[in-house]
């Protein structure tokens, strides 16, 4: 727990414990509650707290993770960092670097596909599809998909063409990026992306056009790969995202508040950051060559204090340390929080269960991992030449934000950072290994 945490936790302490006669007691407990409400309002929900050694993690170990991180702080590869780790519902570790604080404000990127993928598995609760149901079903416009391809004519000259799929886009494959999207599209007959003339290249385009269109623009293109066939990360879960709001006849941003956010007590937590709270977001920094990080200067620096037109299920949210911790809390107590059911027992233990088996995959996917329904997911120790346990998934953002859950150990861990991309930033898998390592 950070030293600014404990703090305030003491000055909360001395205002709850009122030694004053019976006759006194009234005013104390009204005091009290004057107090008590404007802190909650502050400081949001956050995850009850319990000292490491109840949790069955080592305190020594634990402090290991504060070594690494000030270092990386110190030598100026990070700003500013936080990291949370809770075991059997509680807190063990939570704590804040550089310029972070606990409320910071983050751009969660990819983050925000589980967030979407757990939108899409409460419609499948409700019964408003099947996993194995054609895509075109529910979104017309993907009907008539075409599979790229290059080859070359009889001169040796490069050509380009397409033909049809020979199955269609399934729902599950939106779930598992298995639909031959990408961030890019096959390349055309100039070399040139395909979705570069759709407005829809690189993942998190700031354009003036809503879901609805996006997703009809990208299904105009050729796909990658026959659908079914290969994991390639990209476009999928945004296509997954406009499901669910034909499906649920909202927007993402209502669907997420209403069903999500909102009974997770997740305050903190949408597509946008109001005006009110714009002193709480993360600067967005970006690795310099040679190392070091200075300051972004593209338009996500500023962008996410405006509310986008186009909502995008797999990169568009902001969020914080207690926020996401909430969420991932939930999934690792099979799909409930204090009180609030947000998902069946048997619809978390199918989006962690691997849905890819020996299908090929195409980046991004780490070594040895199989993928679940928006999650990557560890087969075992020594399969993934990373420390952890068989079962446990997780999944990461662009700007080096990562979490994982644990169901064996019911252990959840959340770290925050904002470089875009942290490459040759090794804070993310240092914390994960650590909190791994301090366990008893």
């Amino acid at each position: 727990m950070s030293h600014e945490f404990e703090t305030k936790a003491r000055r909360t302490k001395s205002v709850f414990e009122c030694t004053v006669p019976n006759s006194g007691r009234l005013a104390c407990m009204r005091t009290l509650i004057a107090f008590a409400l404007p802190l909650s309002l502050v400081f949001g929900a956050s995850l009850p707290t319990a000292a490491p050694e109840q949790a069955g993690l080592s305190r020594d170990r634990l402090n290991r993770i504060n070594v690494v991180m000030r270092e990386h702080i110190d030598k100026g590869h990070l700003a500013g960092a936080s990291g949370l780790i809770a075991r059997n519902g509680k807190i063990v570790f939570k704590e804040t670097w550089g310029d972070y604080k606990p409320d910071t404000i983050v751009r969660m990127y990819s983050m925000t596909k589980a967030v979407t993928g757990v939108a899409a598995m409460m419609l499948y609760e409700e019964g408003r599809f099947s996993l194995t149901d054609p895509l075109s079903k529910y979104l017309p416009e993907f009907s008539n998909m075409r599979v790229g391809h290059e080859g070359t004519d009889a001169a040796g000259k490069r050509i380009v063409y397409t033909v049809p799929v020979d199955h269609p886009i399934t729902v599950r494959d939106l779930f598992r990026h298995t639909t031959g999207l990408d961030y890019a599209g096959p390349k055309d007959e100039n070399g040139d992306p395909a979705y570069k003339k759709l407005e829809m290249l690189g993942g998190a385009p700031l354009v003036p056009f809503d879901l609805a269109e996006a997703v009809k623009r990208l299904a105009t293109a050729p796909l990658n790969d026959e659908p079914g066939t290969k994991f390639r990360y990209g476009y999928s879960i945004d296509v997954l995202g406009r499901l669910v709001e034909v499906l649920s006849g909202e927007t993402l941003d209502k669907f997420f508040e209403e069903r999500i956010f909102r009974p997770l007590e997740m305050k903190d937590t949408a597509f946008f950051v109001p005006e009110d709270k714009w002193n709480r977001l993360a600067v967005l920094y970006t690795s310099k060559k040679g190392g070091g990080i200075e300051r972004f200067t593209g338009s996500a620096q500023d962008s996410y204090k405006r509310k986008p037109a186009l909502l995008l299920g797999g990169a568009g949210l902001v969020s914080t340390l207690d926020d996401y911790a909430r969420f991932c809390q939930m999934l690792v107590n099979d799909g409930q929080l204090d009180g609030a059911r947000i998902l069946s027992r048997k619809s978390v233990e199918l989006m962690h269960s691997d849905h890819l088996g020996n299908l090929p995959r195409a980046g991004v996917l780490a070594d040895g991992y199989g993928f679940g329904l928006t999650f990557a997911v560890n087969p075992g120790p020594g399969k993934t030449a990373t420390v952890g346990t068989a079962g446990e998934y997780y999944w990461g953002g662009a700007a080096g934000t990562g979490f994982w859950i644990d169901p064996q150990e019911h252990m959840v861990g959340v770290f925050l950072i904002q470089v875009l991309p942290p490459t040759g930033i090794p804070a993310g898998d240092q914390f994960k290994r650590m909190a791994y390592l301090s366990l008893e």
